[in-house]
């Protein structure tokens, strides 16, 4: 059990208000990376937490639908200076933190992968390596790394970053849900 943690997860939806009825305070950021990145120092000042645990849903051709699969790494997918010569995923003159944010595993029994987040609900193949897709993410891991806040970070695959992706996203929330509260009850209370 962790003591000085604090859960935050992208919407409502997600969470399907199972988390509350057991009790679970839940910090919901909204959609993308602004808004995560601004809550994610919200509530790390807030609460003084000294772990940051992010459940929610992504998509993924590589994953099976339906499994839960732990964050290595997060990059963003959505980072195109490519014409001024930077590779896609860098952001321009940020020298302190890398293209990619690697976090500590914390679940050695589940999947892990490679997160590439952005501003987009992701249909195609993303233009960096990454096997699965968010929304919400790096931004996470950049506050995290920069505030010296562990980040643990699990991915519900909801759909298969494809064409039927928005039908099967909404779908699927309450098996993600009923699955990340299992897994949070098991390992964190």
């Amino acid at each position: 059990m962790i003591s000085d943690l604090a859960l935050i997860m992208a919407l409502p939806n997600e969470s399907k208000g199972l988390f509350e009825q057991a009790g679970i305070d839940v910090h919901y950021s909204g959609i993308g990376k602004v808004n995560a990145a601004f809550k994610a120092f919200e509530v790390i000042q807030k609460t003084g937490c000294k772990t940051l645990l992010n459940l929610g849903s992504a998509g993924s051709s590589h994953f099976d639908a339906h499994s839960l699969v732990e964050v290595m790494t997060f990059v963003q997918r959505d980072m195109d200076v490519s014409p001024l010569g930077f590779q896609v995923g860098v952001t321009p003159m940020d020298h302190d933190y890398p293209a990619e944010i690697a976090l500590d595993v914390h679940f050695g029994h589940l999947a892990q992968g490679i997160c590439g987040t952005g501003d987009s609900f992701e249909i195609g193949l993303p233009k960096v390596p990454c096997n699965l897709v968010d929304m919400e993410g790096y931004a996470l891991a950049k506050v995290c790394k920069k505030l010296d806040v562990r980040l643990i970070s699990v991915k519900y695959i909801t759909d298969g970053a494809n064409d039927t992706a928005h039908l099967e996203w909404e779908e699927n929330l309450l098996l993600g849900a009923q699955k990340l509260l299992a897994l949070y009850q098991k390992h964190f209370v």
